[in-house]
């Protein structure tokens, strides 16, 4: 079974910038669309970043211009660049297939203060 774990949240104040990693156990980066997703509190999951296959990408209209889904598939590893952080991206953020969930990990937390 794949496990993902994130790394790299933590506090910021707005305006400056994180780069999450998601890591995972097996490779299924390499021919699977990615995805970035975050659960704020007391709000649903929602989805923010996704990478295609062969490279394209696609982001939520609420960070479109911040944020830069990438990834290395020689490291099973998957990154999410934060820009221009604001106090609404604070949620917990959370890596995934993009069509077929796998088990979630643990999720990373980002806190930005205004």
């Amino acid at each position: 079974q794949v496990q993902l774990v994130e790394s790299g949240g933590g506090l910021v104040q707005a305006g400056g910038s994180l780069r999450l990693s998601c890591t995972a156990s097996k490779n299924i980066f390499s021919i699977n669309p990615m995805a970035w997703y975050r659960q704020a509190p007391g709000k649903q999951r929602e989805l923010v970043a996704t990478i295609f296959s062969g490279g394209n990408t696609d982001y939520a209209d609420s960070v479109k211009g911040r944020f830069t889904i990438s990834r290395d598939n020689a490291k099973n590893t998957v990154y999410l660049q934060m820009n221009s952080l604001k106090p609404e991206d604070t949620a917990v953020y959370y890596c995934n297939l993009r069509f077929s969930p796998v088990v979630w990990g643990q999720g990373t937390q980002v806190t930005v203060s205004s």
